[in-house]
């Protein structure tokens, strides 16, 4: 798996850096096939914007949080994550439970 994070407008540190990691790596341990994960953090005159675009199974997830925080952006960035990955585990399994090779 490769994570990417870049800046738009904000220089991004090592204490971000490690941040994403450690929000990141939480969420994917649960998830299988991801293959590649872009990050940008932006800043727009006050407001603080985390946005991924992650793919996995042939399926790209994109999600963005804003927030007046980086930390805190980040953070409603890995809810969303987390959300929409579920929500992709259920479609996979189906009703019944089994693997329905939908992805």
């Amino acid at each position: 798996m490769q994570i990417n994070i870049s800046g738009h407008h904000v220089d991004v540190t090592e204490a971000m850096k490690e941040y994403v990691h450690k929000r990141l790596n939480r969420i994917v341990a649960h998830y299988d096939n991801i293959n590649n994960i872009q990050i940008t953090l932006s800043i727009e005159k006050m407001v603080q914007r985390a946005e991924v675009n992650l793919h996995f199974n042939n399926v790209d997830i994109i999600a963005s949080a804003e927030h007046a925080d980086m930390y805190a952006a980040i953070d409603l960035l890995a809810d969303k994550l987390n959300r929409q990955l579920t929500k992709q585990k259920e479609k996979k399994l189906g009703r019944n439970g089994k693997n329905q090779n939908i992805l």
